[in-house]
């Protein structure tokens, strides 16, 4: 028998949510760390925080000003709404599409912070962080982050029919 998916979609077209205590408690923290580095004064003094503001256009200065000024700005509060949801949310047994979708915002944009804290990639594996290395319960966690970012993802693509039907 498969094991049962932590996030699924029910019936009535909303979420349910099987996480541990520690697992809760661990997310917990989440959203207030993503809010003080989007109200830091200058993100772009912080590389992994700067990570959440690539530039729209890289190779024209002008065309990344005016994104900026225009959708670029909107950004901001979009992911501070995504960070209220989700500590509204955290105890939940069952959320909304809009709800899992904030969090997944919320886990992602951490999960990018630490990726880049960590400077991880593609090649990284658990090996390259050994128990005695000071920076292992931060990768645990980025891997924990990009786990649960890909089980909602899968939770969100079987309701729109990309994914396998759900297990009853």
């Amino acid at each position: 028998m498969a094991a049962k998916r932590p996030i699924r979609r029910t019936r009535r077209g909303d979420y349910e949510v099987r996480l541990s205590r520690e697992e809760r408690d661990t997310l917990r923290a989440l959203p207030g760390e993503l809010r003080d580095l989007l109200e830091m004064e200058d993100p772009s003094s912080d590389p992994a925080v700067a990570r959440l503001h690539p530039p729209a256009y890289p190779d024209d200065p002008l065309m990344n000003l005016e994104y900026e000024m225009g959708a670029g700005a909107g950004l901001g509060p979009g992911r501070l709404e995504a960070v209220a949801t989700m500590e509204a949310t955290i105890d939940a047994d069952r959320l909304t599409e809009d709800e899992l979708t904030a969090w997944m915002s919320v886990v992602n944009d951490l999960r990018l912070v630490l990726g880049t804290r960590l400077d991880v990639t593609e090649d990284t594996t658990p090996a390259d962080f050994p128990a005695d290395d000071p920076r292992s319960p931060v990768f645990a966690l980025y891997a924990y982050a990009t786990w649960l970012v890909d089980t909602i993802v899968g939770a969100l693509s079987r309701q729109t029919g990309i994914g396998p039907p759900p297990a009853e």
